[in-house]
């Protein structure tokens, strides 16, 4: 065995996340046709995250990438799926995926994480190198924070003793909007009730922030979302951890918290040959990233189209 690859199928909406008249004119015509830009997708991937090649060993990246690119095809048919889709691939993946872009794939962007290198000293050398208004902003939010509540934080590698409380503010958030020796549980208490957790992987020195999950009733008064931000980052300083990476979207405040990009990319085909070429064009304009105003504005944000 030289790798695995694991897939799912969806019933995907198509121009979700597109918004203004193209958006009301699909809705308009799905009053008399509801399918119309919805397909059944065979997705290559993570189902909650970015993809990545299942190869046993990074030798194996080409090898596995160019067995997919020869059944996917087959199987989609097979399964009476539309589309086939490589979701959510690292931009460290091109060289790999090649075969994928060059012959029948088009590839496009996926709405970006962010990163951020951690080489400061610690978080107030970190805050040292903002803008003036950023740093002053963040500085005004903790205090205001600190004044009105005793908040404690807790890191916690095993999760299951606090589940029945975490995991109500989970779904808060996504309402609103298995390696223990790599993950990290952030938990913090206001008078013993928890009011926020992270979800947190760090492999290769690197931090990801996957889930945040905030208590609503306290959250937007104790300016949580910075509050969190800055205590993942202090530990991720103080641990000598090199990159703090983040999930896709809400990137204003990234923006200005000194993030860039970290590129994903998706690669699309149609599973009917004649139809491929005008899907490929049509694909290229209904991509997520087109219609974002803030990711223009990252330094490398020319690195999504590369």
């Amino acid at each position: 065995m030289r790798g695995i690859q694991p897939f799912f199928f969806v019933q995907q909406n198509l121009i979700e996340g597109i918004p203004g008249g193209a958006r009301r004119l699909v809705d308009s015509i799905r009053k008399k046709f509801p399918r119309f830009l919805t397909m059944r997708v065979l997705m290559v991937g993570c189902a909650a995250g970015e993809g990545h090649l299942g190869a046993l060993a990074s030798a194996d990246s080409i090898w596995i990438a160019e067995a997919l690119h020869e059944c996917l095809p087959q199987i989609a048919r097979a399964a009476k799926a539309s589309l086939v889709v490589l979701k959510d691939f690292s931009s460290k993946y091109r060289h790999a995926l090649a075969g994928f872009s060059h012959n029948g794939f088009t590839r496009v962007p996926s709405m970006p994480m962010t990163r951020l290198a951690l080489n400061f000293r610690d978080f107030d050398d970190y805050l040292a190198h903002l803008s003036y208004g950023t740093r002053k902003s963040l500085r005004r939010k903790f205090r205001k924070t600190e004044r009105a509540a005793k908040i404690e934080l807790e890191i916690v590698s095993d999760i299951t003793p606090h589940l029945d409380e975490v995991y109500p503010l989970y779904l808060a958030v996504h309402e609103r909007s298995p390696m223990p020796e790599r993950v990290r549980f952030f938990i913090w208490r206001l008078d013993r009730r928890i009011i926020a957790f992270s979800i947190c992987m760090v492999h290769d020195g690197t931090i990801y922030d996957e889930y945040l999950g905030l208590d609503y009733s306290v959250a937007l008064d104790l300016h949580l979302y910075f509050y969190t931000l800055r205590d993942i980052l202090r530990w991720a300083i103080e641990n000598r951890l090199t990159f703090y990476c983040s999930s896709p979207l809400n990137y204003d405040p990234k923006l200005h918290l000194g993030c860039d990009l970290a590129p994903l990319d998706l690669y699309v085909k149609h599973t009917q040959p004649l139809l491929n070429p005008i899907f490929g064009r049509v694909v290229r304009l209904l991509e997520p990233t087109r219609h974002d105003p803030v990711l223009p504005k990252f330094s490398n944000a020319a690195e999504l189209y590369e």
